[in-house]
């Protein structure tokens, strides 16, 4: 008799303790961002070989970013893009990471770093004659947010900074052996977009 009260007492405790499954392990998936905004910075350029202006501009930038999400929080691919500045027109491929922060509240919003590094090519610029627009390294660290639910396609507003480096050869003038345009572009982005 106390052998069939223990076996059930026993029984009772295992059918009273909740049963705690394994959880699924995480499936790598594509992941992709698409994002158009504007790049926001200063300018200084020579008005003659003594004096200098300095003036704000505006640029138009579009990227995207295909990879794979590795991780619920991590995604690591490629970014392709396309930065018209007033003087050429590069087009960054890149390197580039996503990591989600944080997500507050258990809400539809999360907030996520980017970084992209890689070198912007001038595949698409047109130069004038007798100039010569080459790209360089380009690195892009930001940060944003996704809205929307993780499984569905996101709402996506960035903040990112730019740096682009680019080098042009201009036409000779009389008595110049060479003439080379070493340019720098930092840009604050300011991007809005789509995730999936």
């Amino acid at each position: 008799m106390k052998k069939i009260v223990g076996k059930t007492v026993w029984l009772w405790c295992l059918l009273t303790v909740p049963v705690y499954a394994q959880k699924t392990a995480f499936k790598p998936v594509f992941t992709n961002m698409t994002e158009f905004g504007l790049l926001f910075g200063q300018v200084r350029y020579n008005v003659t070989n003594i004096s200098e202006n300095v003036s704000k501009r505006q640029n138009i930038t579009a990227q995207t970013f295909n990879g794979v999400q590795l991780r619920p929080k991590l995604a690591l691919g490629a970014t392709v893009g396309v930065d018209w500045y007033n003087s050429a027109l590069l087009m960054p491929v890149c390197a580039g990471v996503r990591y989600d922060l944080a997500q507050p509240g258990k809400k539809n919003l999360r907030v996520f770093t980017s970084l992209d590094t890689g070198y912007g090519f001038t595949w698409l610029n047109e130069d004038p004659t007798g100039y010569e627009t080459r790209g360089g390294w380009v690195i892009s660290p930001g940060i944003g947010f996704r809205i929307g639910r993780p499984q569905n396609a996101n709402f996506i507003l960035s903040l990112s900074y730019k740096r682009q480096e680019a080098e042009a050869d201009k036409p000779l003038a009389w008595n110049e052996i060479y003439k080379i345009e070493n340019r720098v572009y930092n840009r604050i982005a300011f991007r809005l977009g789509l995730s999936f």
